[in-house]
């Protein structure tokens, strides 16, 4: 049984812990209204931007380029965007549970953040580059991730790019996600806003004028749209491993201080009774 010494002891302890929680919640409120601005903002650019691409490559019948090129995927690569940090519930473990489903001798790595490395790492699966991207994500590390990965399918090192990473939804909701990345075509893991399907486009006979060349044109696109794409992909795992710090946090410190209530009932329940105790002994000490 639990002294009053004892208790006093748990809850001097809980309490420095519910302190810490409690400042590590705040420094993630503050951190995640910025990452949700950022993500939020940059979706309806990303979105006409893919709408683009698609009436593009689609409607360009005897267009060809590199990127676009299908193959048979003998091997592929996936880009794995993680939490630079722990602390933030189960959003490392969704996403890498996502990840091991990918046969390991046929698969490589791309990491950004310092949590999927040490996954890859750990796991024994194919680490070709790891990357590092900031609280604030900056266009040129997502240029860097993009040119890598560019880079592996141009020389056929590998004969597909996916993403895996966590899409923001909401504060509550993050979902780990897997996305195309190259060659570029039809993103079918998630539903984009505003872009008709690839039946309309290919039933669509309009014509379209390209200035100078649609080779040039088209190349070009094809070139920013990717690094783009990996921009917001970024922007959104940001956005989520703050959201889901700062709910880790809050039930962190939410538990916190449950368990002091019940630690000091308890206590003034036990002082209370020691009280009873020594009158009891008082009184019966002064009856003899």
């Amino acid at each position: 049984m639990n002294s009053p010494r004892d208790l006093r002891r748990r809850i001097r302890s809980i309490s420095s812990t519910a302190q810490i929680t409690k400042a590590m919640q705040m420094v993630a409120a503050s951190k995640m209204r910025k990452a949700q601005l950022s993500a939020l903002a940059g979706r309806p650019f990303v979105q006409v931007l893919y709408r683009i691409q698609r009436e593009a490559t689609t409607r360009m019948r005897d267009f060809s380029h590199p990127l676009l090129e299908p193959r048979v995927v003998r091997k592929r690569a996936i880009i794995l965007i993680g939490a630079d940090k722990g602390l933030c519930g189960a959003l490392n473990s969704n996403l890498f549970r996502l990840a091991a489903e990918f046969e390991s001798d046929s698969t490589l790595f791309i990491t950004a953040g310092r949590r999927a490395a040490q996954f890859i790492v750990r796991s024994g699966r194919q680490l070709v580059a790891e990357f590092a991207y900031a609280d604030t994500p900056q266009f040129a590390e997502a240029r860097a991730i993009a040119a890598f990965a560019r880079g592996l399918f141009l020389k056929r090192e590998v004969d597909q790019v996916q993403i895996v990473a966590t899409r923001f939804v909401n504060t509550l909701s993050q979902q780990p996600l897997c996305t195309e990345f190259l060659p570029v075509g039809e993103i079918k893991a998630l539903k984009i806003p505003g872009v008709r399907s690839e039946e309309d486009l290919a039933a669509d006979t309009t014509e379209s004028v390209f200035e100078p060349s649609p080779e040039f044109v088209l190349s070009y696109l094809l070139s920013h749209y990717l690094d783009i794409y990996i921009y917001q992909v970024l922007l959104n795992a940001k956005a989520s491993e703050q959201s889901a710090r700062m709910v880790s946090m809050k039930n962190a410190t939410d538990s916190a201080e449950n368990l002091i209530k019940d630690l000091k009932l308890e206590y003034n329940k036990l002082r209370q009774g020691n009280i009873t105790k020594e009158l009891l002994e008082i009184a019966g000490g002064q009856s003899d």
